[in-house]
């Protein structure tokens, strides 16, 4: 096919769209059907009201191929678990004995079965349900859902491709099952799940599927020339069925270096890659191997992670070079919608001039129409969208709101005795032991408590103006009294104030720091049921007045055991809301260090000896490839330090990181330089100690022995025997005993069950440690 009739051919389409509806429908149906008030058909009702909605918006928008196979009750990696009969054996009775069931048993646990482990999708703040292999492990194939929504969609009229997560991406994102050896590697169970696959796309060619998309973003990644030969073997399998539809195999996040000639070579029809930022380097690789002639490329040219407007022209330069590349080349956003809210045009308090600047993922879905029509027919077609799209590119880069001389005078003057610390650890710790004088395996939690749901609604008392001020500070008061209470009954050590009046761990700051825009509706999953909104970062950072310390203040004047100060690290403010994308973002991560460094120096003259700055986005944000590695740990190190470099050696520096691999990390967590650090480890068994220790770390760790994505409340002996392993890697004059992370998201019963679980722990090891 000529570049000319290649453009003729080009199509829109997405490869996952946003789960939960305009008002967070799917949510509110499956938490009421946890609780009791929703039955199983309603929800399946629901579910299928939403994705048939979906389907037709993105069809009347413009869009050839709508996905199916995407939309998911809780996490598609856990579908895929499903899919390929990859359950653990002590959930196997919960899923037979009732699917659905079962299901949420995987992903949340029981009181006597724990969840699979969750874990942050590669460098996006989306959690996934790790799967676990051994092998021993035996697959079934069940095509059950993907045949359904197909179906579903294809009864509308519609043109649809099933999305599968791929094999090999599959077997890279699991573990090794409790209880297997070490050393044992999933990816040996390749020749097992191949046969599951080919039924299943067998299955789905059946039920009217022409093409069938099979996501490897795991080859983005640096992988070993024995991972590489595995994805070539696998496709070259696949490829090798005749009782199948067409195959596209998508990547996304970033280049595929190596990977790329390997799926290039593949006898598949077609591949799916990112050509944005992170991977541009892909046009210039795919040039390298000589193109796809005779095959399908659909380019990710439009950002399917961030919220600023597309560069049409940009892209469509883009496009127009990849058009001699491949037989047909198609449009579509970088990745799957799913990582962006719904859509901009809800956001009725921002400015509308600003809000041109912004496209979630119904805008997003008109712009790749806009680029398709555009490739197809020439620049004519659509000059009045061009010409709009120049204007609020226009707007955006001269509005005032993203610079502020002050603010980048103080950045550049930073130097590097700014981002140390005045004493060493070992001076530090001394001093911080004989200020705070705490027991052996302190206890402390996160730092949220139960947001209730009077909270809530005092919240939303207060924008409505049902209540005013002073009816809420009231309210605010006495829950943190509550709090407060509480902990010293139960015998915790070091106490927080609850954060009854925070919203998000982001949003709160975000709404009190210039440069920052919040949204009402801009809802992003999390994960399973938890959505956040992030915040817009638009422009230069800096913090108008105190944040925290009024709060923290009046929680200490509750109690004489010390209270933390609580605190959203630099990275976290970066990494959990959309950033700005017209400067580096060590610059940004500087701006946002400055000001929370005005906060922790505020919150020590008041009189807080600890203060927690919260980094559990430092592993996540890391960079997927090795090679980009350093220079952002680089910076992302030095925008901690700079956060908590100004306070006295007295002052214990604590931070927390949740939910990713720390292996990969644990000198950069020795580089922040805090003086406790508490970490999840819970559903990892300890691993994060082992490694803690393997490094050599010096200072003080919290490894989590209460997992509080779990419903479960552990029992003190788990608790202990948790602990106790602990110990085996931490020395008990640096070991913190904590939950995994906040208790937001948890209700009153099970977090007063289980934190007095957890003191009864710590008060046991204790008398098992020897005298001195």
């Amino acid at each position: 096919m000529t570049a000319q009739s290649a453009a003729a051919a080009a199509r829109a389409t997405v490869y996952g769209y946003p789960r939960q509806g305009q008002n967070r429908e799917l949510k509110k149906a499956i938490e009421g059907y946890w609780k009791g008030g929703v039955d199983a058909d309603t929800l399946r009702a629901t579910a299928a009201d939403l994705r048939r909605a979906d389907w037709r918006h993105l069809a009347e928008a413009g869009i050839h191929e709508v996905p199916t196979g995407d939309f998911s009750y809780y996490d598609h990696v856990l579908d895929t678990c499903v899919m390929v009969g990859a359950v653990p054996e002590r959930h196997r009775a919960a899923v037979e004995a009732d699917a659905l069931d079962g299901y949420f048993a995987m992903a949340r646990g029981t009181q006597d079965v724990a969840p699979l482990e969750m874990t942050k999708w590669f460098d996006t703040n989306y959690h996934y349900l790790v799967p676990e292999l051994g092998p021993d492990t035996v697959f079934t194939a069940d095509s059950g859902k993907q045949v359904a929504e197909l179906k579903e969609a294809l009864a509308l009229g519609l043109t649809a491709r099933p999305v599968l997560v791929g094999p090999v991406t599959f077997l890279l994102l699991a573990k090794p099952a409790p209880g297997v050896a070490a050393g044992f590697d999933p990816l040996t169970l390749i020749d097992r799940l191949l046969p599951m696959y080919a039924e299943i796309v067998a299955d789905l060619r059946a039920a009217g599927a022409e093409w069938v998309q099979l996501d490897e973003p795991a080859l983005v990644q640096d992988r070993t020339p024995a991972e590489l030969n595995t994805a070539a073997r696998a496709y070259r399998d696949l490829g090798a069925l005749t009782d199948r539809p067409k195959l596209l195999v998508a990547s996304y996040f970033d280049r595929l270096g190596d990977a790329l000639p390997v799926l290039a070579k593949a006898p598949v029809e077609g591949l799916a890659l990112d050509f944005t930022e992170a991977a541009a380097a892909n046009l210039d690789a795919l040039a390298a191997v000589g193109g796809l002639p005779g095959k399908r490329l659909i380019a990710g040219v439009v950002n399917g992670r961030n919220i600023w407007v597309n560069d049409l022209e940009k892209s469509l330069a883009t496009l127009g070079t990849l058009l001699g590349l491949a037989d047909r080349v198609d449009v579509a956003a970088s990745c799957s919608l799913l990582h962006v809210p719904l859509d901009a045009t809800a956001e009725r308090d921002i400015e509308p001039q600003i809000r041109r600047w912004l496209a979630f993922a119904r805008q997003k879905t008109t712009e790749i129409v806009t680029l398709a029509k555009g490739l197809a027919g020439g620049t004519g077609t659509i000059a009045a969208e061009l010409a709009a799209n120049r204007a609020d590119l226009a707007s955006r880069a001269g509005s005032a709101i993203t610079r502020d001389p002050a603010v980048r005078a103080r950045a550049a003057a930073v130097t590097e005795a700014d981002a140390r610390r005045s004493q060493p650890y070992t001076e530090r710790a001394a001093a911080q032991r004989a200020h705070l004088g705490l027991p052996l395996l302190p206890t402390t939690t996160i730092g949220s408590f139960p947001q209730t749901t009077e909270l809530r609604t005092a919240r939303a008392d207060l924008r409505a103006g049902r209540i005013d001020g002073a009816g809420y500070e009231e309210r605010i008061r006495a829950e943190i009294g509550e709090v407060i209470s509480f902990q010293e009954k139960t015998g915790l050590d070091v106490l927080v104030h609850g954060e009854p009046e925070r919203n998000d761990m982001v949003q709160y700051f975000a709404e009190q720091l210039t440069g920052y825009l919040a949204t009402q509706h801009g809802w992003v999953q999390s994960y399973g049921t938890r959505y956040v909104r992030p915040p817009i970062l638009a422009g230069d950072i800096s913090r108008p007045e105190p944040m925290t310390v009024r709060w923290t203040t009046y929680a200490q004047s509750l109690t004489a055991k010390p209270v933390k100060g609580m605190l959203t690290g630099p990275v976290t403010m970066l990494a959990w809301s959309f950033v700005r994308d017209d400067q580096p973002l060590g610059d940004t991560a500087r701006q946002v260090a400055l000001a929370l460094r005005d906060e922790v120096n505020d919150l020590e003259a008041a009189g807080t000896s600890v203060i927690q700055v919260d980094e559990p986005a430092l592993r996540e944000t890391l960079p997927l490839r090795a090679a980009d590695r350093p220079a952002y740990l680089a910076w992302a190190t030095e925008a901690f330090r700079l956060s908590t470099g100004g306070v006295r050696p007295d002052t214990q520096i604590h931070t927390h990181m949740c939910y990713a691999e720390f292996g990969d990390i644990v000198q950069a967590i020795d580089d922040l330089d805090a003086d406790v650090i508490s970490l999840e480890a819970a559903r990892s068994h300890m691993q994060v100690a082992r490694e803690l220790a393997g490094h050599g770390y010096p200072r003080e760790a919290g490894p989590g022995v209460y997992d509080i994505h779990s419903p479960r409340v552990p029992s003190a002996d788990e608790a202990a025997a948790l602990l106790r392993k602990g110990l085996e890697a931490i020395p008990a004059e640096r070991l913190w005993v904590n939950p995994d992370c906040g208790l937001k998201t948890r209700a009153w019963p099970e977090t007063r069950a289980s934190l007095k679980n957890l003191v009864t722990a710590a008060h046991t090891i204790r008398t098992e440690l020897p005298t001195s």
